[in-house]
């Protein structure tokens, strides 16, 4: 029997169990719903890095997993369990995105952003981010809002860590940013903020060294953690300022530019500099060093920097950025604007010597004992959307040079150890949510098989994942 067939029939067998389970709202997503779930026979990539396991039995009860075995082994699941033969599909952790903005350009001079409350959540737990950081946030209490939704079960949508609006200093490109006045506007706006329920916070790119230096005090003293994309610090300037993560990694690093000086950002961005330099060369490796030994995390958002590439590298396969089902999840206005973003994409443009020298220092800063974070970014030029540029982060980092389980590890339980979610998620194993993904295929030996997800467990609730893609198609870029 096919596994839709059998998923139709698991949903019909448990209309009971829906009828005290989640609201309406839930109803026409979920595929799956008992007391007792068992996942027959199938490949699990646990997360970890090591080997698949082929023909394992996972049995799901509580929203928890409860145990995993040899599919032949003896297994005692309750009496009421839903059994799903799933032979040749995988499952591996839910997604930990930790670069996973609610909101997404929709252009203008100066360039504004807005929230896509409704579609996102969706893309996300569609594509399989049961969990993620939002990195920075413009409609912040919109945010708050709808963590607080989804977590009483009210929409779909993944688990939620909420960072804080941007801590950015006067020059920001876009007026959807406080501008800092000083190092105690910093204490003030991240006291305020910790107050109203976030848990993280963003530096960006005009802070100074004084006002982030209040902000990490303020994370810190409350046991929590701040990432920057920074401009006006350097990265090791801001590693031994104690921020906890970096994102976008070497890219977006100005220490290396002729001329910088302190707490200003340089114009002309990084580019001339950076694809000079050679990643094992001194200067690139002492900011690895310094990054390990400071325990700095940094979050790869490959996609949004993809997006910007002409065409691909010399060497390098690459599928086309126009995809069917991103564009069709955008709005006729989003999509026009993101094709035009394209277009005008110089071909002489360095993008993609940048985005190689991007991936050869993640690779470098991981091969070093540094803890890499995936998250797509969907900003730039509008081509990375929710949930598909999660899944292109793994792809890519493949790319870079990553094993499939490795990029599968640093998109899953890297991001549950640094959120300090490690023994309720990231990996599979018993006693730990069951966020889960069923993917038809073997990710394990073609990556681009990540795409295939059919089933996404959040606490042992099966969400069908093509009729939440199908519940957005053309309104990213309106709601």
């Amino acid at each position: 029997m096919k596994l839709r067939s059998l998923l139709a029939s698991a949903c019909m067998i448990s209309s009971g169990a829906l009828a005290q389970g989640p609201p309406s709202l839930l109803r026409p997503f979920i595929s799956v719903d008992a007391p007792a779930v068992v996942l027959q026979d199938v490949r699990v990539i646990d997360g970890t890095g090591t080997a698949a396991r082929e023909h394992q039995t996972i049995v799901i009860t509580g929203g928890k997993i409860a145990q995993i075995a040899d599919a032949n082994a003896a297994l005692s699941p309750p009496p009421a369990a839903k059994v799903l033969n799933l032979e040749g599909y995988t499952v591996i952790p839910g997604l930990v995105g930790m670069h996973d903005h609610m909101f997404y350009p929709v252009g203008g001079q100066p360039p504004l952003y807005h929230n896509m409350g409704f579609s996102f959540p969706r893309l996300y737990l569609a594509t399989g981010v049961t969990s993620l950081r939002t990195t920075g946030s413009v409609m912040p209490y919109e945010d708050l809002e709808l963590k607080k939704m989804i977590d009483a079960g009210t929409i779909p949508g993944p688990k939620m860590h909420i960072t804080a609006p941007y801590l950015e200093g006067p020059g920001a490109f876009t007026p959807v940013m406080h501008t800092l006045i000083d190092a105690n506007d910093a204490t003030r706006t991240a006291e305020y903020w910790i107050s109203e329920g976030a848990t993280s916070f963003k530096a960006y790119m005009n802070i100074t060294r004084a006002e982030l230096a209040a902000a990490v005090a303020v994370a810190h003293a409350h046991h929590l953690k701040i990432t920057g994309h920074l401009c006006s610090i350097g990265f090791r300037e801001a590693a031994e300022l104690g921020i906890d993560d970096l994102e976008h990694g070497l890219i977006v690093d100005t220490e290396f530019l002729p001329g910088k000086q302190p707490d200003q950002c340089p114009r002309g961005g990084t580019a001339a500099a950076l694809v000079k330099m050679d990643v094992n060369g001194p200067e690139i490796q002492q900011t690895i060093r310094t990054l390990v030994e400071k325990q700095v995390a940094v979050t790869s958002t490959l996609p949004v920097f993809e997006a910007s590439v002409p065409n691909p590298p010399a060497g390098v396969q690459r599928r086309p950025l126009q995809e069917p089902r991103v564009l069709s999840a955008m709005s006729p206005q989003a999509q026009a604007a993101y094709l035009g973003a394209r277009a005008r994409i110089a071909p002489d443009s360095t993008s993609g010597e940048m985005l190689k020298k991007e991936m050869q220092f993640e690779y470098a800063f991981v091969k070093a004992g540094g803890r890499l974070l995936a998250g797509p970014d969907p900003t730039g030029n509008g081509g990375v959307l929710a949930g598909f540029g999660d899944q292109r982060e793994v792809e890519l980092l493949v790319e870079a040079g990553f094993t499939p389980l490795e990029a599968i590890k640093v998109a899953t339980l890297n991001g549950a150890q640094f959120l300090g979610e490690q023994d309720r998620i990231g990996s599979i194993a018993p006693g730990k949510q069951a966020d889960l993904l069923v993917i038809k295929g073997d990710p394990s030996r073609d990556i681009n098989d990540i795409e295939q997800v059919e089933i996404v467990f959040k606490d042992g609730v099966g969400y069908d994942s093509q009729k939440l893609i199908q519940s957005v198609q053309g309104l990213v870029g309106i709601r």
